[in-house]
């Protein structure tokens, strides 16, 4: 295999790989090492002059990342899953015999930073007070070919971590490795969804999975990615929502079903959107949008204290509190209120004309309820930054709303806002089924006018709805969006552990 692509630190390492083999040492074995604690519980729970039985022999193992070699002695710093601690290795007790090749020619010469090592010792208090291992044994359990970016530290405090979103996103293992605070983003996000889970769970829902691949992309307003079926020989789509599957459900005669689920979307990639997404989407038969509200600001209250200890978070210089309730407000009121104009009455043109006013650029695929969205999205919604329902859509807007009550034209829908994005979309769901063909109709008709975001229809959802779907309420989550809220993030990337980016170009292939 060629190494002309290498570095000059790669190639080195390479040949300390060589020379370990060369004396006689498995540089990856395959053995299982016995780890009996980690460094976290040793530094928390460790107490000097305490009887300390359970710390006269331990075993731990991770990474090299600091060493202060000292002739006959060195310090190092070992990093395994829950942090890092320093370790003693003292020459005459790693090799007690005439042979001191393991320390003087294996440790001191063909250990790099990043090397994974094994050590059995005993815990012990420093003269600086810093709590360690002696090492009575150390082994070799996986040599690392490539060096790790070089992190600065000041007193065991990194000062200079790595921070080049490229490195970071494309080499997520190795960012986890040099920034350990990362790993807290995704402890967190597995708390989150736990919270939600648990909710879910203690309030009698049922959690169900349903296809990604499926013939007709429905249940949002998206563009799909798409593939094909070989066996069949016919075009199938990555699901853009999960929801027209789980409603399905409900016609079976399931109350309640909810679904983590991995969606699609063939669209643009920013500080918020990502074509690979998580999302949380649950339905309740004999409940309505005003119930979905109230359970909403208990559920999002219970994953923030679940994820944080509180109900309030710090995003962007911003403190935000998830705790209910939450502020309610029209569509057309947020849009009164941020632009100034009065649009609930307006047709199509007169939208167009409202959007030039406003400096908004449409086309002629769009459609009134596209028009009133572009609306919305480009001068209110950057204003809600604590929790706020915006509620009451126009119906062109909402092809799969169940029609207001008492409310001519409009839908009983809400999205729920938070620092200026939505993170949430739910409806009291259309169970009629002419009106819902008369509703994909016009989504198609749009479809053939170039918006190739409109809805297709399905015909086997419409014939379930023909069997009777009882009222329903219907959410869906963006659970990304969320974690990212929680967890003070403000990019969707940093809370995804391999968000999409373009294919690298590999130096081995183009010599």
């Amino acid at each position: 295999m060629s190494t002309s692509h290498l570095s000059e630190q790669e190639i080195i390492r390479r040949e300390k790989l060589g020379e370990i083999a060369q004396l006689g040492i498995d540089a990856y074995p395959a053995a299982l090492y016995p780890v009996n604690t980690t460094a976290a519980y040793i530094k928390e729970s460790f107490k000097e002059g305490v009887n300390n039985a359970d710390f006269a022999e331990v075993c731990v193992a991770g990474r090299v990342m600091r060493r202060n070699d000292m002739g006959k002695a060195s310090f190092a710093a070992l990093q395994d899953s829950t942090g890092r601690i320093q370790i003693y290795i003292k020459r005459d007790e790693i090799a007690p015999g005439e042979d001191k090749t393991l320390y003087d020619k294996v440790w001191k010469r063909l250990i790099d930073m990043g090397d994974i090592v094994g050590v059995k010792g005993y815990v012990f208090t420093t003269k600086m007070g810093e709590i360690s291992i002696h090492a009575k044994e150390f082994s070799v359990l996986a040599k690392a070919l490539k060096p790790l970016p070089q992190v600065k530290e000041k007193e065991g405090e990194t000062f200079d971590a790595v921070t080049d979103p490229e490195f970071r996103y494309r080499q997520r293992y190795a960012d986890l490795i040099v920034n350990p605070q990362v790993k807290e983003v995704f402890v967190k996000r597995t708390k989150m969804m736990n919270a939600i889970r648990a909710f879910l769970n203690e309030q009698g829902a049922l959690e169900v999975d349903t296809p990604v691949l499926q013939s007709i992309p429905g249940g949002a307003a998206a563009r799909p990615f798409i593939t094909h079926h070989n066996a069949l020989d016919v075009p199938f789509y990555l699901r853009i929502a999960n929801e027209l599957y789980l409603k399905r459900l409900i016609v079976g005669g399931f109350d309640w079903v909810y679904e983590f689920s991995r969606n699609f979307r063939n669209e643009g990639m920013d500080r918020t959107h990502n074509p690979e997404f998580t999302v949380l989407e649950f339905y309740v038969a004999y409940k309505d949008y005003l119930w979905m509200m109230d359970t909403t600001e208990q559920l999002l209250e219970q994953a923030a204290i679940a994820t944080n200890g509180g109900t309030t978070v710090e995003v962007d210089g911003k403190t935000i509190d998830f705790k209910a309730p939450y502020r309610r407000i029209t569509m057309y009121d947020a849009i009164r209120e941020y632009t100034g104009f009065d649009i609930s009455n307006m047709e199509e043109e007169d939208l167009r004309e409202v959007c030039r006013k406003l400096g908004i650029h449409v086309d002629a695929s769009m459609g009134k309820g596209k028009l009133i969205d572009e609306i919305f999205s480009a001068k209110c919604e950057g204003h809600f930054i604590q929790p706020t329902f915006i509620i009451d859509y126009p119906v062109e807007m909402s092809p799969l709303t169940k029609r207001h009550r008492s409310k001519p034209g409009l839908v009983e829908r809400f999205e729920l806002m938070a620092n200026g994005k939505e993170i949430a979309n739910a409806y009291s769901e259309l169970n009629d089924p002419i009106d819902q063909r008369e509703r994909f109709e016009v989504q198609l008709k749009l479809m053939e006018r170039g918006d190739d975001e409109a809805m297709f229809i399905d015909h086997d959802f419409l014939r379930a709805l023909e069997y009777g779907m009882p009222p329903t309420a219907g959410i869906g989550f963006g659970l990304d969006r969320i974690c990212m809220l929680l967890t003070g993030q403000s990019s969707i990337q940093d809370v995804l552990l391999f968000p999409q980016m373009r294919p690298e170009m590999r130096p081995e292939a183009h010599p």
